[in-house]
């Protein structure tokens, strides 16, 4: 399923605190009394939004259970059917439908925030109804309901959104729900073939981390209306620990980067590039120091299983640093702490902020493990053993003037 319409390059996430899910539920009638849409799921909402201090900030909140309909329609007269959930101070989310002979699906998936709501959004420099624009649902057979308990992450700009606990039709016959066809994530996994006249162990092995190749290097770009703002080029290996028979088990796992929608946006200040696929969310937050260089202030990352979801984010680094005009170089493995339990290894990573120059990467300043000094050590070695060798002369030529002193006398 489509995860990322919106094809510009501007979105959030911070799904540092995720508010307990809650889900609404709502039909949509006709003007015979008669169900056409139905539909019930949470949704967990994280907007980006730029401040009044020309910063950005993150808020993250959920679409309560408690909504109203209006501007809902079972569609008429060359309309196509919609559903609106209105809830909060003037935040809406909405999704209209299509059909043809044999299916449904859903079309544009329209979430409009408020930011005149103090409340979520206090600060904000732009005040009004924002709207951000994604793709949900489909194609599912006509005359049933689409069901999905897992989570899915819907990207779009400057909004990340997590629908899960989906119960929904289009399209109703009857006013009846049809034959319910669950979505990808909660179908079983095949089941692993044994061998009969193998004897089942009684006991199950403990989990262990295995090392693991090290992964694919992605190139990843972020784009505002003045071109390229960030340029990165890495691959990106996850490790946390995770509890299994009561134990807390280091597990690794790579990041594919042909797998991942790629997003982000950038300020004055920063640049932000977030990595998505449907179990993982990955934001790196670089930002300015000084006017003169960048570095990695942020990350935050999502791990999403089922209708779980947990997350880690650090706000204080201090990693990637290089001059304004310049790239960020390091082949060396790194390590990027996250959290006490997730922490993230980096190769090849190559990074820029503001700057980038017709999508290529600007002369390299090398992190410090690279940085060659067998030529400064060469060098310095070599002074020192000419400083000992005029040292050692200077007194053998000095003790010879004593002796030929002394045979004067």
């Amino acid at each position: 399923m489509e995860r990322c319409a919106c094809p510009a390059a501007l979105l959030l996430l911070s799904l540092a605190v995720l508010m307990g899910a809650m889900a609404f539920d709502v039909e949509i009638k006709d003007d015979k009394n008669a169900t056409c849409i139905y539909a019930k799921l949470s949704v967990n909402v994280t907007v980006q939004y730029e401040t009044n201090t020309s910063s950005t900030k993150n808020v993250t909140f959920s679409v309560p259970s408690e909504v109203t309909t209006n501007g809902s329609s079972c569609g008429s007269n060359g309309k196509a059917p919609i559903l609106v959930i209105n809830f909060g101070n003037g935040h809406s989310w909405s999704l209209n439908f299509t059909r043809n002979d044999s299916m449904y699906s859903g079309g544009a998936l329209i979430f409009t925030y408020n930011t005149n709501d103090s409340t979520l959004f206090p600060d904000a420099l732009k005040e009004g109804l924002i709207s951000s624009t994604a793709a949900f649902l489909g194609p599912i057979p006509l005359n049933s309901t689409y069901k999905c308990i897992s989570s899915e992450v819907v990207v779009s700009e400057n909004v990340t959104q997590i629908i899960s606990d989906v119960k929904l039709e289009a399209f109703m016959q009857n006013g009846t729900l049809g034959k319910e066809v669950s979505c990808d994530a909660d179908k079983p996994s095949p089941t692993p073939t044994t061998n009969p006249s193998t004897t089942a162990s009684t006991t199950t092995p403990t989990p262990t981390s295995k090392p693991l190749d090290n992964p694919t290097t992605g190139n990843y770009s972020v784009s505002d209306v003045n071109g390229t703002c960030l340029l990165a080029s890495m691959g990106l290996q996850i490790n946390t620990s995770l509890l299994s028979e009561g134990k807390n088990i280091w597990t690794a796992f790579n990041i594919d980067p042909t797998a991942m929608s790629k997003n982000g946006t950038c300020s004055n200040q920063t640049g932000t590039l977030i990595l998505t696929d449907n179990s993982t969310v990955i934001e790196f937050t670089l930002a300015l120091k000084n006017k003169n260089h960048f570095y990695l202030k942020e990350v935050n990352v999502a791990l999403i299983n089922g209708s779980a979801s947990s997350t880690r984010q650090n706000q204080n680094l201090s990693a990637w640093e290089a001059s304004v005009g310049s790239s960020y170089m390091c082949h060396k493995e790194q390590q990027i702490k996250v959290s006490e339990d997730l922490v993230i290894n980096s190769f090849d990573v190559r990074v820029q902020l503001f700057g980038v120059k017709n999508e290529t990467f600007a002369t390299a300043e090398e992190c410090f493990a690279e940085q060659n000094f067998i030529v400064p050590i060469v060098v310095g070695a070599a002074l020192g053993a000419l400083v000992i060798l005029v040292t050692v002369a200077y007194f053998i030529g000095r003790r010879k003037q004593h002796s030929a002193g002394y045979e004067q006398i």
